[in-house]
């Protein structure tokens, strides 16, 4: 029998979730072991960026690889969007890309958003097997031709609004179909203009703004779109910035009109892309406009919105928590946004909902459903003082998500011991002090088991018997 006392736990959603952008053409993929290591817990969601246009002669190669001795002025010039490659489908596989992240994500426990731009000409059978492929993958959340009233993505420029908006609704019945466990999220422009009450191409896109699980809009309180064919400066005409109350005027106007749209019934509301573009307002405008933005959402009573995306951890311009180290794109400098962001993401209000149940005693088995619903392990330890040592030792290949004092570390199936005095350096104990640690347990390989009766939307995991857990007071000599 253990020493400690055991309690169920359930995690559940945060009063507004933050998602994280991590990879678009702007900027590489960042590993998960890194990221949480940097921001001390893990995200709601991971937003990974694609693109998929078999059509073309030139796919599956990024397009700015396979053209870079083309004279190209302007980001969305190419004839594809020059997004990494969806690397499955009818005509590919899920070894490489997107898959090996989303795998990465999720052990992490963390879901998985995909964006993913789409040739609107593509079959019925191709979407199918996009399908197929996201099966395994829990809930995931799909973002399909994002941005979709816009004029820059190649969807755009290849079919009618009237063609992008009913190709979204075909998509989006074939998941319901073939992937129930997928959540599709309509991102389009919204209320744009506070003296108006439609939001963009009303007509075009309001049977999809009723047929879509979760709706969106992009805002970026600024941004240089002209990056990185030239140089934002005053007077320029490639970039903008707006008041942040406006920009959350108009967030929130927009799923008031999405809700109208919709015959009165409300469906949760995001925003998939949210920033400050540090080229046009420097490093410390750009932490204050997002603290501004993230402090009315706190201060506004309503409940009606759902999370954002910050776009995006590393960034070779200054959309970043970090900048690409232009000699090392391996490497990140930290910009000032990325403590506030920190600061932001560990308040109460932005944080999951952990609910402590009844004791239990092991084994036991540990459901995921996903990072708003899953069914963990709570252990209280009482601390004499701040800790010298306090590390966790597991004899099995088990993979696991814990968190004391408010950190967050990671377990992988081949790691043994986890040291975890990283969460007493920022905030030392004072004295005596009870804390809990928290264990859950996303699934090793990234996916689900389909074989279970429910395994599109849960895994679960056997936990035979609890880490030796080792807490000492003093170093060891004296």
């Amino acid at each position: 029998m253990s020493e400690y006392k055991i309690y169920s736990l359930h995690m559940g959603k945060a009063k507004c979730a933050v998602d994280l952008g991590d990879g678009s053409e702007r900027g590489e993929y960042v590993n998960q072991d890194y990221i949480l290591n940097k921001m001390g817990r893990p995200h709601r969601s991971i937003s990974l960026m694609y693109c998929y246009y078999p059509l073309d002669k030139e796919f599956p190669g990024r397009i700015s690889e396979v053209m870079k001795d083309e004279d190209v002025s302007f980001a969305w010039d190419y004839p594809y969007d020059d997004y990494f490659t969806y690397k499955g489908g009818l005509e590919g596989n899920t070894e490489g890309e997107p898959f090996t992240f989303m795998r990465d994500v999720r052990r992490h426990g963390q879901d998985v958003t995909l964006t993913l731009t789409v040739d609107p000409h593509v079959s019925d059978e191709q979407l199918i097997a996009i399908a197929n492929d996201l099966r395994p993958f829990g809930r995931l959340l799909l973002r399909i031709n994002h941005e979709a009233t816009g004029n820059w993505f190649s969807f755009n420029k290849r079919c009618t609004y009237q063609e992008v908006a009913d190709f979204y609704c075909r998509f989006n019945k074939i998941l319901k179909e073939y992937a129930p466990n997928v959540s599709t999220i309509l991102c389009i422009g919204g209320i744009e203009d506070l003296n108006k009450n439609e939001i963009e191409k009303e007509a075009e896109f309001s049977q999809a703004v009723k047929e879509t699980d979760i709706w969106s809009v992009d805002k970026y309180m600024a941004l240089h779109w002209g990056w990185p064919y030239d140089v934002a400066e005053r007077g320029g005409t490639s970039h903008s910035r707006s008041k942040v109350k406006d920009i959350y005027n108009m967030t929130k106007r927009s799923f008031e009109r999405f809700k109208e749209i919709n015959g009165g019934v409300t469906k949760p509301m995001v925003m998939s892309e949210f920033n400050a573009d540090g080229d046009v307002t420097g490093p410390y405008d750009q932490a204050a406009m997002v603290k501004e933005f993230c402090d009315m959402l706190k201060a506004d009573g309503e409940d009606w919105f759902s999370g954002f995306t910050f776009y995006q951890f590393r960034d070779r311009g200054r959309l970043g928590l970090e900048i690409q180290d232009p000699n090392y794109a391996d490497c990140g400098i930290e910009q000032p946004v990325m403590k506030t962001y920190k600061e932001i993401i560990h308040d109460d209000f932005f944080k999951p909902a952990m609910t402590r149940g009844d004791e239990v005693t092991l084994p036991c088995t540990l459901r995921w459903g996903g990072s708003e619903d899953a069914e963990g392990l709570e252990i209280p330890l009482h601390f004499e003082k701040n800790p010298h040592f306090c590390e966790v030792t597991f004899d099995d290949d088990s993979n696991i998500m814990m968190e004391i004092n408010g950190k967050w570390f990671y377990k992988s199936p081949e790691a043994k011991t986890i040291d975890l005095m990283a969460a007493f350096f920022e905030k030392p104990l004072e004295g005596e002090a009870d804390l809990t640690l928290r264990l859950f347990a996303p699934p090793a390989s990234g996916e689900n088991d389909l074989s279970i009766e429910d395994g599109l939307m849960n895994s679960y995991t056997e936990i035979k018997k609890l880490p030796n857990i080792r807490i000492r007071f003093e170093p060891v000599e004296l």
